[in-house]
């Protein structure tokens, strides 16, 4: 049986999640985390073959949790599930060590197909991601914005959306001081000065749904 762990913030999402699962005779859900910090902690605690992950949790940057979860042994693989499209996250993530990205309007069986792939230490990818993934490596990062981290990019998301910096850190679970050095560090690294300015870039660069 395939050991799967649901981790999402939300729970109608979480649940549906665990209906598809539980409908497969070849994987069962082992738990389920609505924050990067609860998702770490139980694997620590309990054997996971497979995550299928949400990255717009609280907590630990996507990054920082594949990092974690590759590091395990035997590492623990990652599905991606997000509202985000390809373009935007899944080369990076993938680079760090995801088996798949799947945006949340795929059809379920992509998800299973995904998740069975990853069990086995294979990486599932789309015919739109595989296109994506072929221009990244035939070019280098020409884009300011692929200097960013995880972290950052996610910041510069949520600044481009309207939200403060208060209503960014409650949702991240980080200090205000903190967003607000990610912020300084995106000004620097996009060569802005405003924030205003890092909203426009977002804008212009379709990084915002």
């Amino acid at each position: 049986m395939i050991r799967v762990l649901i981790a999402d913030d939300h729970q109608i999402v979480r649940e549906g999640l665990r209906r598809l699962v539980a409908e497969q005779p070849d994987m069962h859900v082992v738990a389920e985390a609505s924050s990067g910090d609860e998702l770490l902690h139980h694997v620590q605690v309990m054997q996971v073959d497979v995550v299928v992950l949400d990255i717009s949790m609280p907590g630990p940057s996507p990054t920082e949790i594949l990092a974690v979860l590759g590091g395990r042994d035997p590492p623990v693989e990652t599905v991606v599930l997000s509202m985000h499209p390809e373009e935007q996250y899944a080369v990076r993530l993938m680079r760090a060590g995801a088996a798949a990205y799947l945006t949340k309007d795929r059809s379920p069986e992509h998800l299973v197909a995904a998740v069975r792939k990853a069990s086995s230490g294979g990486r599932y990818i789309t015919p739109s991601l595989a296109e994506h993934l072929a221009a990244a490596f035939d070019r280098p990062a020409t884009l300011p914005h692929e200097q960013l981290s995880e972290r950052e990019l996610q910041v510069l998301r949520l600044l481009a959306s309207g939200k403060s910096v208060k209503r960014i850190a409650a949702s991240l679970e980080l200090s205000p001081k903190t967003v607000s050095t990610y912020r300084a560090r995106m000004l620097e690294k996009l060569e802005l000065r405003t924030t205003a300015d890092l909203i426009r870039y977002a804008l212009s660069h379709g990084l915002v749904d």
